[in-house]
């Protein structure tokens, strides 16, 4: 791994475990294990950290998309499978990503949006329908959602429903959907 890419995995990690307000330019570098002089030789500030971080993102989603449209059951079976957390480079840079975006981060949101059109976008090819290929969507976040609230467990700390179960329910909305 380049200094570059340690620093940008030390910004991303501090901005999964202390969001962005807490993470300044001393604390990136001390997570990344060098000088603030070496992390402002790589990144100028901390926008350029975001930006850099915007882009792995954009990336990552550009391999997802690419998988999906490969996928042998299609990319609406796809999307719902692997909405689930696991921890993978795609997972961590959403979820960074998404605190700066929550922080009015305008380049996060535009980001975030892009990546959303673009997995509606082959939802839609595959199922010609708005309205269907949205609830699709609506499902495979809403298994992400739970997944991030509760950690795959319930309170009873028995194991969620997982998107196994769901396969049915996205074979029916593609079978049912209006060509």
């Amino acid at each position: 791994m380049s200094a570059r890419d340690a620093l940008l995995s030390a910004y991303q990690t501090l901005l999964l475990a202390e969001g962005q307000r807490a993470t300044t330019l001393e604390a990136v570098a001390a997570q990344a294990g060098v000088s603030k002089g070496g992390l402002l030789y790589h990144f100028r500030s901390k926008d350029a950290l975001a930006e850099a971080l915007i882009e792995r993102l954009e990336e990552l989603v550009d391999e997802d998309r690419e998988a999906m449209r490969k996928a042998e059951d299609g990319p609406s079976h796809y999307y719902v499978r692997t909405s689930v957390w696991t921890e993978s480079p795609l997972d961590r840079a959403l979820v960074a990503v998404a605190q700066l975006a929550q922080e009015s981060h305008a380049g996060a949101r535009a980001a975030m949006a892009r990546a959303r059109d673009g997995w509606l976008e082959l939802i839609l090819e595959e199922v010609a329908h708005l309205p269907t290929a949205r609830a699709i969507l609506l499902i495979g976040d809403g298994l992400y959602f739970d997944a991030a609230l509760t950690g795959g467990t319930d309170h009873a700390g028995t194991a969620h429903f997982g998107p196994d179960e769901l396969m049915p329910v996205i074979g029916h909305l593609l079978d049912s959907a209006p060509r």
